[in-house]
């Protein structure tokens, strides 16, 4: 007889470790080079409105440059503190060759605060490959020569340290936890001043649709302002604050 005491995790598990593999009814390109003509903004308010309340990464995760706008699908990279240098190599390069187009490299160093996990060579290694930026939650080193790449690098500091012998990267392009916000590969990673917020796959398409029209009436909306309308009528016109 089945212990009735046992956990059942078919639930947990298809919720945490189901990868989505849903098609857009747009190119992958064409889906992010439209997500890049909106704002962080207005894309975390549709999210709102689907009761995603939690999609944006932590505050302290900031473009390098603040005129960094980029939007690619998540391809995952997790790495943790180990002092030893054994394998290291190997799965790195596993890792970029692996890397597809349009992607973008979400690397979770977790609690890391001394390693630089991203710099000169991975910048060059990922555009060869087709990426279109990195979250790094972690250290960016060679800030100079990743600036002369002109790669959108969003990351939360920065170290002369190198990452060999200090940490290593334990899994790529499986689910990753960062702040309070899931990432699984194939989600859609959108960031600009305002730091970076994270679209499930599934929703994505539906999100990107709707932060079109809200981008839209939000130019109408500006120009109500100079009418004179007051905070009420806008308010019943639709308008927000």
């Amino acid at each position: 007889m089945a212990d009735k005491n046992l956990m059942k995790l078919d639930k947990l598990r298809e919720k945490l470790d189901k990868i989505e593999t849903a098609e857009f009814p747009i190119s992958e390109a064409e889906l992010c080079d439209r997500y890049e003509k909106l704002y962080t903004g207005a894309v975390n308010d549709v999210l709102r409105e689907a009761t995603f309340m939690d999609q944006a990464l932590p505050i302290n995760i900031l473009p390098l440059k603040f005129e960094m706008v980029s939007c690619g699908i998540a391809f995952t990279v997790r790495s943790n503190p180990d002092p030893t240098v054994g394998g290291e190599m190997e799965i790195r390069a596993k890792m970029l060759d692996d890397m597809p187009c349009n992607s973008c490299v979400v690397w979770d160093a977790g609690e890391e605060t001394e390693a630089a996990h991203w710099g000169e060579v991975m910048t060059a290694s990922a555009i060869a490959r087709g990426a279109r930026c990195a979250v790094v939650n972690g250290g960016l080193r060679d800030t100079r020569k990743v600036l002369a790449q002109n790669f959108p690098v969003f990351y939360r500091y920065r170290s002369s340290n190198g990452s060999l012998g200090r940490t290593k990267i334990t899994g790529y392009n499986i689910p990753v936890r960062i702040g309070k916000v899931y990432i699984k590969p194939g989600d859609v990673i959108f960031g600009d001043i305002d730091g970076v917020v994270v679209i499930p796959r599934a929703i994505a398409y539906d999100v990107l649709v709707r932060a079109e029209e809200i981008n839209t009436n939000e130019r109408e909306m500006r120009g109500w302002v100079h009418p004179g309308f007051s905070a009420v009528e806008m308010v019943n016109n639709g308008g927000y604050f």
